[in-house]
């Protein structure tokens, strides 16, 4: 049998290649549904095989692709078919079945003899039905094909078929090896997007936010929570911002450690230049004793003037490790950070990012003891105050002293990571008034967010205190006798 179909030029290696995955990810309007749905047709007609279409969530068959198949069969004119209640058969022996895998992941293992697996959603899918689903698939020549709209980068989806491909994707829209073949597919590279879709799409990027726009349409990372610190349009517009408006790394050169200490979540290393972030690094393997050498390591080698490790956690315990790590280099200042204590300077003013330009009395402001929390609620405001500084500068225009501002060189490996966690930090509720933070451990058991470490380091970068010189190792000039004379008595006295 002889069949025409149209699919865009990015999903014709799903016909022409033989890969064991088979993944195509991106936002509305990209096409993967019906296009999935013309090229399985296409191959069951003309080649008997059996598919397998799979969701996480399925209570019935109309959560499924069944009525999409059905459709495409009906548009295309595909010959052959007979559409039952439950399934869909071809003459030619091949055929559908629908399985939902949350609730039964053990069905899967009835459906042998099938070639092919139709994952879609595949967004949804948890870690436990991927690693039954993958080894379940074992004819020979069988193919796991797997549409999805990414919901965030730490999804089991993503995780396996995103993140260790990450370059290649952002690069050149693909990725491929032996076992792959990966593809992003938005709106504009679908030929056949239609008109409505486009309006739709238009008054969207008139309307949402950024982060919102870019998840739906651009199949980006859904990475905000209610209540967040920090938008992710702000913190886009921070990246390559000293580029953008023309001002350069200058003043301190300040590192920041963050020793994990929950769970498998990786330690965290932020280093910046004055108002420039320009390296990110995580430590995902060994003991904190390990760590701690890798982030001192790292400390040196970006040759700092200071360096601030967290030290409510287990970080309490490196404190001889890493003044053994600086010892004789008198001009590195060593600063422990205790998130969990009192702020710093308490009777200072405090300026909220929000009232900045409001014309408020110095007797209606508060102080920094007054409005924060702790030092780490204290540290992320202030981190806010950057970015949202930022963002006015970049995107409106305004004038911002580079001092009050923050920007992230685009070339740092693990940016995504950071805007992911950065976007994620939400404020806590606090009935006396004051700018709360969330804990990790609320962050981790409320959300199921994992531990921020990338952004903690961050915040703890723009902790820069006062030099306090020891009375003792300052020398003093010697004491003279001062000699007066008296010209009526012409006599000396002391």
């Amino acid at each position: 049998m002889s069949l025409k179909i149209q699919i865009p030029e990015k999903l014709a290696p799903f016909l022409t290649k033989k890969k064991r995955y088979k993944v195509a990810f991106g936002g509305r309007g990209g096409g993967k549904s019906f296009n999935y749905g013309d090229m399985l047709n296409h191959i069951v007609a003309t080649q008997g095989i059996k598919v397998g279409c799979l969701r996480e969530y399925q209570n019935s068959l109309d959560d499924s692709v069944y009525s999409l198949l059905e459709e495409r069969v009906n548009i295309v004119g595909v010959p052959g078919f007979k559409i039952l209640k439950n399934r869909i058969d071809h003459v030619n022996g091949g055929g559908y079945r629908f399985k939902g895998l949350a609730r039964s992941i053990d069905a899967i293992k009835s459906l042998h003899g099938f070639k092919v697996f139709w994952l879609e959603e595949g967004q949804f899918i948890s870690k436990g039905s991927l690693k039954i689903l993958t080894p379940t698939l074992r004819e020979a020549g069988s193919e796991l094909w797997i549409s999805a709209n990414p919901m965030s980068q730490f999804d089991a989806f993503s995780q396996r078929f995103i993140e260790p491909f990450r370059h290649q994707l952002d690069r050149q829209g693909f990725y491929e090896d032996d076992l792959h073949y990966i593809v992003k597919v938005n709106y504009n590279d679908n030929p056949f997007f239609p008109e409505v879709l486009e309006l739709e799409r238009q008054n969207d990027y008139k309307t949402l936010s950024r982060e919102e726009y870019n998840h739906i349409w651009l199949g980006e990372y859904n990475d905000s929570v209610d209540n967040a610190i920090i938008k992710a349009e702000w913190f886009d517009a921070c990246v390559d911002a000293h580029e953008k408006l023309g001002f350069r790394p200058l003043g301190i050169r300040a590192a920041a450690y963050d020793p994990s200490d929950i769970g498998e979540d990786p330690s965290g290393y932020v280093f910046r230049h004055g108002s420039v972030i320009q390296n990110i690094g995580e430590f995902t393997k060994g003991d904190s004793n390990e760590s701690c050498d890798w982030a001192t390591g790292l400390a040196l080698e970006d040759n700092i003037d200071q360096f601030t490790w967290d030290c409510d956690g287990l970080g309490a315990a490196l404190n001889r490790q890493v003044n053994a790590a600086f010892d004789g280099k008198p001009h590195i200042r060593v600063t422990q950070f205790k998130g969990s204590t009192k702020v710093d300077f308490p009777k200072a003013v405090f300026k909220n990012v929000q009232k900045m330009n409001l014309d408020i009395q110095i007797s209606e402001q508060k102080t920094n003891e007054e409005a924060l929390k702790n030092k780490r609620a204290q540290y992320y405001e202030r981190l806010q105050a950057r970015v949202y500084n930022t963002y006015r500068a970049v995107i409106n225009g305004d004038y911002v002293d580079p001092d009050d501002m923050i920007s992230f060189c685009s070339s740092i490996e693990l940016l995504p990571a950071l805007r992911s966690e950065l976007c994620k930090i939400p404020k806590k509720p606090n009935a006396n008034g004051f700018f709360e933070l969330y804990t990790k451990k609320d962050m981790k058991s409320k959300f199921k967010l994992p531990s921020p470490n990338l952004s903690d380091a961050t915040m703890m970068s723009l902790r820069v205190l006062p030099r306090v010189i020891n009375p003792a190792l300052v020398r003093r000039p010697p004491v003279r006798k001062v000699i007066h004379f008296s010209s009526t008595l012409n006599r000396a006295y002391a």
